[in-house]
């Protein structure tokens, strides 16, 4: 399982022109299942995002996770996250898992997560306002 992880002061993301998913400050996670995913990856990224400390403190510091500070979370799912570019000029995304494992999985933690999401497999537009900005890669073991 990998995210991208934007720490974001707004975000919303639309399909088909209606907004599907919106949030205040919190997290934007764009995330994408591979195919050996399972529930130990679905428990660590929830742990991992529900914790990551990446929110300031009184202090200015990143000290706060989203668990500290009460923040919301809209959870994205994006498979071409395991695109591989190395041949060629198109990109090959037989990295990512097919949709009948990806979809249970994306729900499992956008769930844990109680997190708004975007609508899986639809086309859709994201919007977000990246606070700091701060941005992270998290690859599952």
């Amino acid at each position: 399982m990998r995210a991208v992880v934007q720490r974001v002061s707004r975000a919303r993301v639309r399909a088909g022109g209606t907004t599907v998913g919106e949030i205040g400050a919190g997290l934007l996670v764009l995330l994408a299942v591979a195919p050996g995913d399972g529930a130990s990856q679905v428990t660590w990224m929830v742990d991992k995002l529900r914790n990551l400390r990446i929110f300031a403190d009184a202090d200015g510091k990143m000290n706060l996770s989203l668990a500290d500070t009460g923040g919301q979370a809209l959870v994205v799912s994006q498979f071409t996250l395991y695109g591989d570019a190395s041949k060629g000029r198109r990109p090959s995304f037989i990295g990512a898992a097919r949709p009948e494992l990806a979809i249970p999985l994306y729900e499992a933690v956008a769930s844990a997560l109680g997190a708004a999401r975007g609508e899986f497999g639809a086309d859709m537009q994201v919007e977000l306002v990246n606070d700091g900005p701060v941005t992270l890669i998290l690859d599952t073991p």
